[in-house]
């Protein structure tokens, strides 16, 4: 069954031995990401504050920071299942006579259960604070000596389509200001800041609704950092991965829904046109990102549990929790990716690589040109358009061994035949970048060449040992005590 809420997940964690409870004083200055740092980049456990400084209220971090922590949250025994889903429900036809169509109805009828559902209450109900409240009621943290404030860092932030009205969940940092108001870092490509520059077109209202909840079962959680095609439901995609619909309740002071058993909502409103200083900001990239103007959030009432769990991640030089979130994203959506490009045959997007600056892509490839084709291709697909460098193998490389990637790569090149560069978007937090969001992507074509590619010469085979060679060693290796 699908986890209610975050306390659900927490307990799931601590049974798979993967949750440690620290009982004594941390300071969520700095202090708290100095533990999450090291436990992620050690393979250590979750982490259940239980008394941060200052405060009566646990915060839950590094939930995420893990293969199997990844699995416990998506309650799978691999997250390949998840991609095993939804090329089932993509190979979906119209079937051929009354024994398919039956075979049909028991996913049709799963298909029901990932629509949201609305409820007349929850348990983020259980306090509602109109008046007296303040942001600094709670554990927010600061992340690295030189940011601008605290952050909240793992919020599920829900704004409307001002044209269709359809929701979306976003996860944008926000630093706190004040008592009652935060930046809202919605970067120019995401579908929050495309929500903003509607109004602003459209003129006719000086306010845009913004809900934040922080906290909730960990697949829904998840679904806010997930690259969907705009108006896809963020929620919908919560339900499909937990096989079960998210509970929504409507906000106090506005029409927006949020998850029902959030852990703390944050109602409000961004005014049109209001921008303030944000950052700076110790990013993904393992840099800090600079300070820039961005849209201010207003909080006009709080709701929460009695006894809040503060949810919340750092991000920074990888490998951090980030990197397995991503990681899962990468084989969640390769079904996707191959329903438009089904010469892929697998991704790869390492740590270091910070998930836009290097995607190594596998492929069958069938004609001259093939590789410059999918690069062009990746660079169109949706956020994947950030990606600073993509290098393209043949097939039979393991795209997830990045030390294979490198051999196979470098020796198959022919640098200024086969590198190509490329302008357009890049991402916003690219401080490299030429222009802010402008700026050149490079493509690798690290495949064997052909002849219609203008490749006479002889193309040597890999060094390999025969299997009867193997095999007879293998007996004498154990001989030898080796």
């Amino acid at each position: 069954m699908a986890y209610t809420d975050l306390r659900e997940f927490i307990r799931a964690l601590e049974k798979g031995g993967e949750l440690r409870r620290i009982p004594f004083e941390v300071d969520p200055i700095l202090e708290v990401t100095e533990f999450a740092d090291r436990a992620a980049k050690s393979g250590g456990p979750a982490l259940l504050f239980e008394k941060p400084k200052g405060y009566s209220i646990p915060i839950l971090i590094n939930g995420y920071a893990g293969r199997r922590k990844m699995e416990i949250a998506l309650e799978v025994d691999s997250v390949e299942s998840i991609a095993q889903r939804i090329a089932e429900y993509l190979e979906m036809r119209m079937p051929e006579g009354l024994i398919g169509k039956l075979k049909m109805l028991p996913k049709l009828a799963e298909m029901g259960s990932f629509f949201p559902k609305m409820v007349s209450g929850g348990p983020c109900k259980e306090i509602i604070r109109r008046e007296g409240f303040s942001l600094f009621d709670y554990p927010i943290l600061k992340c690295w000596p030189r940011d601008g404030g605290r952050f909240i860092t793992l919020p599920m932030v829900f704004s409307r389509n001002p044209d269709t009205g359809k929701r979306n969940c976003g996860c944008y940092r926000m630093q706190i200001y004040d008592d009652r108001t935060a930046g809202m870092h919605w970067q120019t490509h995401k579908q929050g800041a495309e929500h903003y520059r509607r109004l602003m077109k459209e003129g006719h209202s000086k306010r845009m609704d913004v809900a934040v909840a922080i906290g909730a079962d960990p697949a829904t959680m998840y679904s806010a950092i997930l690259p969907l095609p705009p108006d896809l439901d963020e929620m919908m995609i919560a339900g499909f991965l937990r096989s079960k619909p998210v509970e929504m309740v409507k906000c106090e002071t506005s029409d927006l829904e949020v998850p029902a058993h959030s852990e703390i909502v944050l109602e409000g409103y961004v005014e049109l046109g209001e921008l303030r200083t944000e950052g700076p900001f110790g990013d993904h990239t393992g840099f800090y990102s600079l300070e820039d103007e961005y849209p201010v959030f207003h909080v006009t009432c709080i709701t929460q549990r009695k006894d809040p769990i503060y949810a919340t991640t750092i991000v920074g030089p990888p490998p951090m929790e980030d990197f397995y979130m991503g990681k899962a994203v990468e084989r969640i959506f390769l079904p996707l990716m191959r329903l438009q490009l089904p010469e892929v045959r697998d991704i790869c997007m390492p740590a270091e690589g910070i998930f836009h600056n290097l995607i190594l892509v596998a492929i069958r490839k069938s004609y001259p040109g093939h590789a410059r084709k999918v690069m062009h291709a990746i660079w169109g697909l949706g956020q994947a358009m950030f990606s600073k460098c993509i290098v393209v193998v043949d097939e039979e490389v393991d795209v997830q061994n990045v030390r294979e990637v490198a051999w196979k790569a470098l020796n198959n090149i022919d640098p200024q035949r086969d590198i190509e560069f490329v302008m357009g978007p890049v991402d916003s937090l690219d401080h490299s970048s030429r222009l802010i969001n402008y700026g050149s992507k490079m493509g690798v074509d690290a495949t064997r060449k052909w002849p219609g590619e203008g490749f006479t010469r002889p193309w040597p085979d890999v060094i390999e040992m025969t299997p009867e060679v193997k095999r007879r060693v293998d007996g004498l290796w154990k001989k030898a005590g080796l």
